[in-house]
């Protein structure tokens, strides 16, 4: 037998070529594939660049925002007290583990200014006006790009399409703050059985001040000074 015949039928320069040309095609093809995903990531990168630093916990908080008012509703179609039934499923460590990170996230810091003061009041009615649908909140920010989260130099005038229910939303919470507010008033009325400690409006409101502070702790002097037994 000849050698040919031995290791098997010898292939034609046709044929060789052939498989060339198919490894070079699949070579290409796997470099136009990384290109493409190289060009998506970059692309993705620098739309993850471009998104607030919070990005992720909001997106995060958005979603359990809905799936809770989602369990909600659906334990109100079945009769169910939707709290206590939360709060048979936490336990005693877990609930104070929440409300140590509660009170360390959100500690009141009173009054500092104006500009300060206005800015938690906006935190608090953001969060109650949560978006209703993610999928409509992602197609705007996708739509918009920058200035879905404008800033001072942004003109968004135009830009945005206010859909009938979330006018109503709004004008839903502002009546709603309207009727709290109403609530409270600023003055305070007078009792003519109070001691009189005080020789004019700014000092009986300073006084009032360190009472709420140190009355106390210096109750005890404060009545022996009025019955005159103080060392």
């Amino acid at each position: 037998m000849s050698s040919s015949t031995e290791s098997g039928p010898t292939k034609t320069f046709a044929e060789k070529q052939a498989e060339r040309m198919k490894k070079l095609r699949e070579l290409h093809r796997m470099r136009n594939e990384a290109r493409t995903h190289n060009h998506q990531e970059v692309v993705a990168e620098d739309a993850r660049n471009k998104l607030p630093a919070n990005w992720e916990n909001r997106k995060k908080k958005a979603e359990w925002i809905l799936n809770d008012q989602k369990e909600r509703e659906e334990a109100a179609e079945k009769g169910i007290d939707y709290d206590r039934s939360k709060l048979l499923n936490v336990s005693a460590l877990e609930a104070e583990r929440f409300e140590k990170m509660k009170k360390k996230k959100n500690p009141d810091q009173g009054f500092s200014d104006y500009e300060a003061a206005s800015i938690r009041q906006y935190n608090r009615l953001v969060k109650t006006l949560p978006p209703k649908d993610m999928e409509r909140y992602e197609e705007q920010k996708r739509k918009y790009g920058d200035a879905f989260y404008a800033g001072r130099n942004t003109i968004i005038h135009g830009l945005h399409e206010d859909r009938p229910e979330a006018v109503d939303n709004l004008v839903k919470s502002v009546e709603e703050q309207i009727s709290k507010r109403n609530k409270y008033s600023r003055r305070r009325t007078h009792n003519d059985d109070a001691d009189i400690d005080y020789i004019n409006e700014r000092n009986a409101k300073f006084n009032k001040k360190m009472d709420r502070f140190y009355g106390e702790h210096t109750a005890e002097i404060k009545q022996n000074l009025e019955r005159g037994t103080a060392v």
